[in-house]
């Protein structure tokens, strides 16, 4: 069973800026065979994004970091669009509760957070329904951006969202967890 979670426009916005709000997140849901254990282990080892990520192909902990724990850094190496550029960006993790929500933010020019990127496993009948989602800081910078790029940036993470999970969902329910997605 897969799921998605589409985005609500709901009432009409008093304006453009009240849309803001509802459109600068996206989430998509897969039901994975799985523990939500099983899960959590993998999406919260940064260091195996490569297999399962369109876009970023590597990661890895900085700053003594060893695993993930709220406050630890890591660098990913991003290829936008799966295309290009490629680019380094900075995380911090900013949620990490072992089989029920591994998150972290992604840090921009000057180091504030720009986009907060979220896992969340529901256990359930017959396996895990895994939550990815993306949020936008709310930032006027960020609400130009949207304003232009939006719709088409909202459709790439939310196909990547689907492919991340899928790809996920292929490992975990493998007879080896290990191997590679």
């Amino acid at each position: 069973m897969q799921r998605q979670v589409a985005w609500s426009w709901g009432r009409r916005p008093a304006s453009r800026w009240a849309l803001y709000g509802r459109v600068m997140r996206g989430s998509v849901t897969v039901h994975m065979a799985a523990s939500a254990d099983r899960v959590w282990d993998l999406v919260s080892d940064i260091t195996r994004v490569g297999e399962f990520s369109p876009e970023t192909f590597e990661a890895e902990w900085i700053d003594g970091a060893t695993g993930p724990r709220a406050g630890a850094r890591f660098r990913g190496h991003v290829r936008r669009n799966g295309r290009g550029p490629v680019y380094w960006t900075a995380c911090t993790v900013v949620a990490s509760d072992p089989g029920r929500e591994f998150a972290f933010a992604v840090a921009g020019p000057g180091g504030a957070t720009v986009n907060t990127w979220r896992y969340q496993l529901e256990p359930g009948a017959g396996g895990t329904d895994v939550t990815e989602s993306f949020e936008l800081a709310d930032t006027l910078l960020m609400r130009l951006y949207w304003m232009i790029a939006g719709p088409a940036r909202g459709r790439t993470n939310r196909n990547g969202m689907r492919i991340t999970l899928e790809r996920i969902k292929a490992v975990t329910e493998s007879a080896d967890p290990s191997r590679p997605g």
